[in-house]
């Protein structure tokens, strides 16, 4: 077996959290893993335009100092006056930093390089943990999703962003590596769900970058729904070219082609999310 190494405590850890649908919508989802490449703000970008072009309102929260799902939604970054690093470090009016898009009900609260030092900035902030949950407090019940685009890193801003949200979804790429650091991020959510934010669930863990052709990516995906059972969303997404092409014309895959099979998985797994939280 391909991870017959996985520790016993994966799979604690991965049953504990079994996602409970809520009722309410204006639920804050974050996008995690420390892990890089594995494909965080593609699913971002395109789960949050899926979700807007299904007629939900939708918030992105970019919490990336490379400011990637930024621009792969057409925001230039060096025409925003106000970030997610004003409103956690200077106390800016969180409405001043969110920017439209392209797509009717998705908005953005675009990232800046700054954010890179924020972490630093934040160790003498009170409740330091909880800024960025404070930020989002006053425009949560304006949209229907608020989802957070966290950088490959467990340092504070993902503490805050994970802390701020009500569930994570954990993109795990189709690799042989794709279950490598799995065990630190489900110990982090374990202490932030016993320590600041009781209420934190997995949304679900999402299969990415699945190529159906090859018998490895047969293999992790038949390993993962094993070990994490039905935390694993039925929709996978597929490698595909027009996915990877878009955001390099600011444009999430279902404005770039609406056909490809990017565009329909994202769809999809929007359709299965809100399924989940009906």
């Amino acid at each position: 077996m391909i991870f017959g190494k996985i520790s016993q405590k994966i799979r604690t850890f991965a049953t504990y959290y079994v996602h409970k649908a809520r009722k309410n919508m204006g639920k804050i989802i974050a996008l995690a893993n420390q892990k890089g490449g594995v494909g965080k703000t593609t699913t971002t970008i395109n789960l949050a335009a899926s979700l807007a072009t299904l007629e939900k309102t939708v918030l992105v929260v970019d919490a990336d100092p490379q400011a990637n799902a930024s621009s792969g939604l057409g925001v230039n970054i060096q025409e925003v006056d106000c970030s997610l690093y004003e409103c956690i470090i200077n106390g800016a009016d969180v409405r001043d930093a969110i920017y439209t898009t392209d797509i009717e009900g998705l908005d953005i609260i675009p990232s800046h390089i700054d954010l890179v030092g924020a972490e630093i900035e934040m160790l003498n902030l009170q409740n330091r943990e909880k800024i960025i949950g404070e930020v989002l407090k006053s425009v949560r019940d304006e949209y229907d999703f608020i989802l957070i685009d966290c950088s490959p890193s467990l340092g504070l801003i993902t503490v805050n962003s994970l802390t701020a949200a009500d569930s994570v979804i954990i993109p795990v790429q189709c690799e042989y590596f794709a279950l490598e650091g799995i065990s630190k991020l489900l110990n982090t959510i374990k202490i932030i769900k016993q320590k600041l934010n009781p209420k934190l669930e997995i949304e679900g863990f999402l299969l990415t970058m699945y190529d159906s052709r090859l018998r490895l990516a047969n293999q992790i995906y038949d390993e993962v729904k094993r070990h994490f059972q039905e935390l694993v969303f039925k929709t996978v997404i597929q490698r595909n070219v027009k996915l990877s092409e878009s955001p390099s014309h600011g444009l999430p895959v279902i404005l770039y082609d609406a056909e490809s099979t990017g565009a329909k998985n994202h769809l999809s797994l929007a359709k299965e999310i809100i399924s989940k939280n009906a």
